[in-house]
């Protein structure tokens, strides 16, 4: 019997609490150990004085700070044109799976890693808006729970994302998610939103078993999308042709995702998710 949307949105709502707090204390842990994204630009907030250099405006000599010393320095101020940044996690009925009871699901990773990542881009003044979800961008603290809550009456269709009207043209996105369909429909929605133009990461979320392929002998494979089950009479047999797919597939997913000019990682559930999260932050640090 098929779980009705209702009923998925109470069953999702009832750990958004949880979920965020795991996901600021991810977030917490990548802060200690980085700078933030401030940078110099146009604003009022003061950022840091610096050395004159040539070329510089006499007209941006701070005298007070120059007469302290026998140098010249120029009083900095941070760029406060904020950016708008999508996310997106894959909701298809594939993210739902875990080899292990003790192993998240990949679907509850991708969303813990959505989080903590709106967390740190939201405390770094940024905008963040569920890409193809229901409201607006948000900004400041408050706008994780809103974020978190808009996962929960997520309406999109399952599957890989569309574009989304209401997205600026030259805003950032990451999407997150296991990217095992065919290469040309993961080129289309790449390439779309590419042309708005987006620039973006993809993040792969896979659990460590579908790498290894680690079972042995007569095994029934079942789908979690409608696929016809597959009996693999012996497993290990297999088992490095089955490397060898998931390794090209992968490659094409790098490679659509170079065409396009945006990143591409990956990351496995038994793996700390704070690691996933540091390279994800790193890659969308200001140039």
């Amino acid at each position: 019997m098929p779980v009705s949307p209702t009923l998925r949105a109470e069953v999702l709502g009832a750990t958004l609490p949880p979920l965020v707090v795991a996901a600021d204390r991810v977030a917490s842990t990548i802060l200690q150990g980085v700078h933030g994204r401030r940078r110099s630009g146009q604003g009022d907030a003061f950022w840091q004085f610096r050395p004159f250099l040539p070329g510089d405006q006499a007209s941006r000599v701070d005298w007070r700070q120059s007469a302290k010393s026998d140098r010249l320095f120029i009083r900095e101020t941070e760029w406060e044109a904020a950016q708008t940044v999508a996310l997106w996690r894959d909701a298809s009925p594939s993210m739902a799976w875990r080899s292990t009871l003790r192993a998240p699901p990949k679907r509850e990773r991708a969303e813990l890693l959505l989080l903590a990542l709106a967390s740190l881009l939201l405390r770094g003044g940024e905008r963040v808006r569920i890409l193809g979800g229901p409201g607006r961008s948000h900004a400041g603290r408050a706008g994780l729970e809103a974020l978190a809550q808009s996962l929960t009456f997520d309406a999109a269709p399952a599957g890989l994302p569309a574009v989304d009207p209401a997205l600026p043209r030259h805003a950032r996105c990451v999407l997150i998610g296991d990217f095992l369909e065919p290469l040309p429909e993961i080129q289309r929605a790449v390439s779309a939103l590419a042309g708005r133009p987006v620039h973006g990461h993809l993040l792969q979320v896979l659990d460590p078993a579908e790498e290894s392929l680690p079972y042995l002998g007569r095994v029934r494979f079942e789908g979690l999308e409608a696929e016809e089950p597959a009996l693999v009479p012996r497993v290990e047999g297999v088992r490095d042709l089955y490397a060898e797919r998931l390794r090209q597939h992968r490659a094409g997913v790098a490679a659509i995702a170079a065409a396009a000019g945006w990143g591409f990682l990956t990351h496995r559930t038994d793996q700390p998710p704070g690691q996933a999260l540091l390279a994800l932050w790193q890659a969308l640090a200001p140039e």
